[in-house]
């Protein structure tokens, strides 16, 4: 039998590669991502407000539920975040006379995006989609409730300064990865992985199991920030189930 030296083996794939000649299936294919106890998903707000029917939809929101369903079968550690701010927030239009929903204003933490009354607590709006199944979540992590503050992020507050005390739950636990999906991704899902990162997390958003608002270019402008800060970009079919 004949063996061929790997530099050899290379250089001959290559040029079947260039020849239009099969090479074995999966012969280069990357590993599949397996989590383990060091891990956790995190899923962002998978709420009624942010899908077809709700006060604020992101198109195609409902179509992550089983995406993620699956998903959470492969993870020890799963955390929810929900979305959950008092009446006539700061970050709604209607609180700011003379705005309309998705113009910006100023306040004392930078510029927030100002949205239509959404998510407000105990309402239906607010509640998880009845088709979520995740049975290992063992947190749920509301945000927004601070009436004078955003939050977007499952770490941080928009003001930088308030935390929601999930990095130190999740190093408690010995978590040092972090799987972030949900909705949307170009707002509370990338805030949340950009959080991570500076909390110390190796993180990944995967990208089918979100869906982006994209506001004026936000959702372009949001994976060049998180690539920048390291944060991977995966499919939910890189993750063994």
């Amino acid at each position: 039998m004949m063996f061929m030296h790997r530099r050899d083996f290379v250089r001959h794939a290559g040029f079947a590669g260039l020849m239009g000649i099969g090479v074995v299936p999966g012969a280069f294919a990357a590993a599949a991502i397996k989590p383990d106890a060091k891990s956790a998903l995190i899923v962002v707000d998978v709420q009624n407000c942010f899908v077809d029917g709700g006060t604020l939809p992101v198109k195609g929101g409902a179509d992550v539920v089983p995406v993620i369903n699956k998903l959470s079968a492969a993870f020890e550690n799963v955390v929810v975040t929900q979305d959950w701010h008092t009446p006539g927030h700061v970050s709604f239009a209607s609180a700011h006379s003379g705005k309309k929903p998705f113009e910006t204003t100023k306040l004392g933490y930078g510029t927030q995006v100002l949205w239509p009354d959404h998510c407000v607590q105990g309402s239906e709006d607010a509640a998880l989609l009845k088709g979520l199944a995740l049975p290992k979540a063992q947190l749920i992590i509301r945000k927004g409730y601070h009436q004078g503050t955003d939050s977007y992020s499952a770490f941080m507050e928009a003001d930088g300064k308030t935390s929601t005390g999930l990095a130190a739950y999740l190093k408690a636990h010995g978590v040092d990865t972090v799987y972030v999906c949900g909705l949307a991704t170009d707002f509370c899902v990338a805030w949340t992985a950009l959080d991570a990162r500076k909390a110390g997390f190796k993180a990944s958003v995967i990208e089918d199991a979100s869906r982006g608002i994209d506001l004026n270019g936000s959702l372009k402008a949001a994976w060049e920030k998180m690539a920048k800060a390291g944060v991977k970009r995966i499919q939910s079919g890189d993750i063994a189930v």
